[in-house]
């Protein structure tokens, strides 16, 4: 595709021309993809986890405070990291909650425990394969 648009010529004005000018800008971005199998080409998996954020928005209204605000954030973070990492929210956040006050959090290491990859078995969802 770099190679066919290599041998083309447009006005750079006209949307051939944008076109090709774009796919030469995005070169060095495009082949970080080919590198790397783990990458995905488009954010609709990115654009889905936040989806919920927007269907909640009328919600989030009736938060009065800073801190309310900063807590909901918090816990939808959560939720959708949990759903992310195949975890039952539910099962997650009560762990997370029943754990995290146990934890010494004068260990920089303390936050770890409460991540979604060691979450206890108990949280997961089985993987549909």
């Amino acid at each position: 595709m770099f190679a066919w648009a290599e041998t083309r010529h447009a006005a750079p004005k006209s949307a051939l021309g944008k076109a090709l000018e774009y796919l030469k800008n995005q070169k060095p971005y495009l082949m970080n993809y080919l590198k790397d199998e783990r990458l995905e080409l488009s954010n609709n998996r990115a654009e889905r986890s936040i989806k919920p954020f927007v269907i909640d928005r009328k919600n989030f209204l009736f938060v009065n405070t800073p801190n309310g605000a900063q807590g909901s954030a918090i816990i939808f973070s959560l939720i959708e990291t949990a759903k992310e990492h195949h975890l039952d929210p539910y099962r997650y956040l009560t762990y997370v909650l029943k754990t995290a006050p146990n934890l010494d959090q004068s260990d920089s290491k303390w936050i770890i425990p409460l991540l979604p990859e060691n979450a206890p078995d108990n949280c997961r969802i089985p993987v549909k394969t």
